[in-house]
């Protein structure tokens, strides 16, 4: 929660705040902790259990070309709790602030729920990819499909191969495209908010310090201090959809 009655707060929301508005090009990447405030799980912190199964240890190639069939098991359960989910006040709030500021606005998201594009963001790059997008592993072919499979796992309707969630496993590469727009974003920004990001998954996490050494006003909102908060301008701690609609106010 915040905490109102801290008056060094106050003093660094109205920074931030001051910060924003001058902004021109301003870059915003977000993590597991915005997604949380509408129900995402957040598997590190409730100990990456599914079943009996360690879900860090699905998650992989080596795990889908093994079994295939209780990978998208998984991910068919993971479907069913992201289709409960809605897009909370931060993800909106930053929908107010792409509007501002669009074209000149780049959001950069670690997470693969969707949210964002849920709540009306458009100039989006998911870095981890996209849960709800499948690649067929024949064609090559890109679809988005909402819901559940009932039959796993899932074969392309174009060729028939086999289907794969389009997510970044642990273990593969980001899409070069990707990561290399991101890196590009935050090289030319002059302003970074970090929301939600435990600030220890990389390529993710250099994120911020590449903006801040190429002069960009850096803004990091968490629930607690990560190893980035000391080398950052301001970090506001508290509730993202309590502290982001605030500093959209009068944008």
């Amino acid at each position: 929660m915040i905490d109102d009655n801290s008056e060094l707060f106050k003093e660094k929301f109205r920074q931030a705040k001051d910060m924003i508005a001058a902004a021109g090009h301003p870059v915003v990447l977000t993590g597991a902790g915005i997604s949380a405030e509408s129900g995402v799980p957040t598997f590190r912190g409730e100990g990456g259990l599914w079943k009996q199964y360690n879900v860090f240890e699905l998650a992989t190639p080596e795990a889908f070309t093994r079994d295939p069939a209780l990978v998208w098991e998984f991910y068919n359960w993971r479907r069913e709790l992201l289709a409960k989910c809605r897009c909370n006040p931060a993800h909106l709030a930053l929908v107010k602030m792409e509007q501002r500021f669009s074209p000149a606005f780049t959001l950069i998201t670690q997470n693969v729920d969707g949210l964002h594009t849920q709540a009306g963001s458009r100039n989006i790059l998911e870095i981890h990819g996209n849960l709800w997008q499948v690649r067929c592993l024949r064609c090559g072919r890109l679809d988005t499909v909402y819901g559940v499979f009932e039959s796993i796992p899932p074969k392309c309707d174009q060729c028939g191969g086999m289907l794969r969630p389009n997510v970044v496993w642990f273990g593969e590469a980001l899409d070069p495209q990707v990561l290399g727009a991101a890196t590009a974003a935050a090289e030319s920004c002059d302003l970074m908010l970090v929301i939600g990001t435990s600030a220890v998954v990389q390529p993710a996490a250099s994120l911020a310090i590449l903006a801040k050494k190429r002069g960009a006003g850096v803004i990091e909102i968490n629930l607690e201090e990560t190893d980035h908060t000391g080398r950052l301008d301001i970090t506001l701690l508290g509730k993202a959809g309590e502290i982001v609609p605030g500093l959209m106010d009068g944008l």
